[in-house]
């Protein structure tokens, strides 16, 4: 059997750990399951990696225009794959496919194991959602805004934990009062975080999140979702940006034309690598 354990802010890595360190019949041996054990948040891995959001053969069709061709993709617990392409590669369609806006023509997307079509309201309720622009009320405060998100997903927050959630995203704590209408964009995303935090969403889907941030909006941005990684979060981001790919992402997937065309660990290429790979995929002519 082996774990991953992170403690909160602070990854630590434990392998060949044997169930003699826990108590007999404590039931830890499902996989995919989040254990709290000695203040440490533990994700069960088995030999079989549990997969939490997956596409198999998935593809979509509008009208005659195949917009996605037999995708298939998987993001565990922990990991940010980022998918990288062209404006109609098809990386909002697969966000929209994993949201359950759209339904698929041919094949399955799954959360958690759990078919998004067939199961919907259940696969809703184990993700968040940051689009490129964040719908929020602009007349409501930050904490009003998280405390209402976060009460639509069925978890309740209080005055004291909004607050907190906002600030640990990065937040100033006089923002946290004021109306989102004197947010910039990037307060907005920061929002957003705090709010997939507050509904404990194990999965999280990012469609284009650091579109249109200055450098140091996006580091940040970057720095928030590396710690929910941290958290065992799984995460799937649709981005132009190569740079950000590589340097947050676990694994990268390079998208043309409805087909993903590559997909590696980032940790396999560098960043010169990746562009001119990526160059070349967009140059490449994709037949039928």
């Amino acid at each position: 059997m082996f774990f991953t354990a992170y403690e909160r802010g602070h990854p630590a890595f434990l392998s060949k750990i044997h169930q003699k360190y826990f108590c007999p019949g404590s039931r830890i041996s499902f996989p995919g399951k989040f254990i709290k054990i000695a203040g440490f948040r533990l994700i069960i891995l088995s030999k079989t990696i549990f997969i939490m959001l997956e596409a198999v053969r998935l593809s979509k069709t509008f009208d005659k225009h195949e917009a996605l061709k037999s995708l298939n993709l998987k993001v565990s617990p922990g990991e940010l794959f980022c998918l990288l392409g062209a404006n109609g590669a098809g990386k909002t369609t697969t966000i929209n496919l994993f949201m359950g806006f759209i339904e698929p023509t041919l094949g399955e997307v799954k959360i958690n194991g759990l078919d998004v079509t067939r199961h919907a309201k259940e696969t809703k309720k184990r993700l968040a959602y940051i689009p490129e622009n964040l719908n929020l009320y602009g007349n409501l405060t930050g904490m009003e805004n998280l405390q209402f998100f976060a009460g639509l997903g069925g978890t309740p927050t209080d005055k004291a934990t909004a607050t907190q959630l906002l600030t640990e995203a990065g937040l100033q704590k006089e923002a946290v009062i004021k109306r989102v209408s004197q947010y910039s964009k990037g307060m907005r995303q920061k929002v957003g975080i705090a709010i997939a935090k507050a509904k404990n969403a194990e999965n999280l889907l990012l469609d284009e999140p650091t579109s249109g941030l200055d450098p140091e909006a996006s580091n940040d941005f970057a720095q928030l979702l590396m710690s929910m990684r941290e958290n065992g979060v799984a995460i799937l981001m649709t981005t132009h940006d190569l740079f950000r790919a590589k340097a947050s992402g676990t694994h990268i997937g390079i998208m043309k034309s409805g087909e993903l065309i590559h997909t590696l660990k980032s940790s396999d290429i560098s960043l010169n690598e990746l562009e001119r790979l990526y160059l070349e995929t967009m140059k490449s002519t994709v037949y039928a």
